[in-house]
């Protein structure tokens, strides 16, 4: 899944020659076709374009689902169509939004190289494409993804994939500390972990360690060190 910005041949050929399908989205003034209704009667190149497409004049026999919302009409149509700047055919759904109250339409273009997904699959992964989006702002953001200078392959491999992992055990732990502290973020988590491992080291170099219920208010207050929320721990000095 692309965003939009990648919805040309160019994507669809990269994808594909990975062994995949894309799925993205065509701009509003696209220019689409329907498969040729009729045979050439003569010699030559067959056709392969037929009439244009027009999305705001589409066939019921294609309308897939209609919801009405207060005064807005959702229509979505899927069919195969034929775009001018592409090489093969593509699955393409359209969602028609009318309101009633001005008469006025505005529709988007979705598509993918897999003729046989249905149209809910398709707009439902596309909807995914900010959460996707959030995960490599989080990846770049909080480890490290952009700063690999990796140029071979399993060094890539590992510089991409670490980060990404990252993200999902980040986003777990997270939301165990969320139990506490709705506002709980990525900052708090590292600053948190970052306060146990100096704990860890300096309790190793220490000829005696403290009793338990020192390190546990010592670790209260190093895991905070650095943390955006949290309760500022109050030490015992005895």
């Amino acid at each position: 899944m692309l965003d939009g910005y990648f919805g040309h041949n160019n994507a669809l050929q990269m994808t594909q020659q990975c062994g995949l399908h894309l799925i993205s989205k065509l701009r509003t003034d696209a220019t689409l076709h329907w498969q040729p209704t009729s045979s050439p009667k003569g010699p030559g190149r067959p056709r392969i374009y037929g009439e244009k497409f027009n999305p705001r004049q589409t066939d019921p026999k294609y309308l897939i689902s209609t919801e009405m919302t207060q005064d807005i009409r959702t229509e979505v149509y899927q069919m195969n169509l034929r775009p001018r700047k592409f090489t093969t055919l593509l699955n393409v759904v359209c969602v028609l939004k009318t309101y009633l109250t001005t008469k006025q339409q505005s529709h988007i273009l979705l598509f993918s190289s897999d003729l046989a997904l249905d149209a809910e699959k398709m707009i439902d992964y596309y909807s995914l494409r900010f959460q996707i989006e959030f995960n490599f702002r989080d990846a770049k953001q909080y480890w490290g993804l952009q700063d690999s200078m990796n140029v071979s392959k399993i060094p890539v491999d590992n510089a991409a994939n670490l980060p990404m992992f990252m993200v999902s055990v980040s986003a777990k732990l997270t939301n165990t500390f969320r139990g506490e502290n709705t506002h709980y973020s990525v900052l708090d988590l590292k600053s948190h972990y970052r306060g146990l491992k100096y704990l860890d080291e300096t309790l190793k170099i220490l000829p005696q360690k403290p009793e338990p219920i020192v390190i546990e208010e010592i670790t209260q207050h190093l895991v905070s060190i650095g943390a955006i929320h949290y309760t500022q721990p109050e030490l015992n000095p005895g």
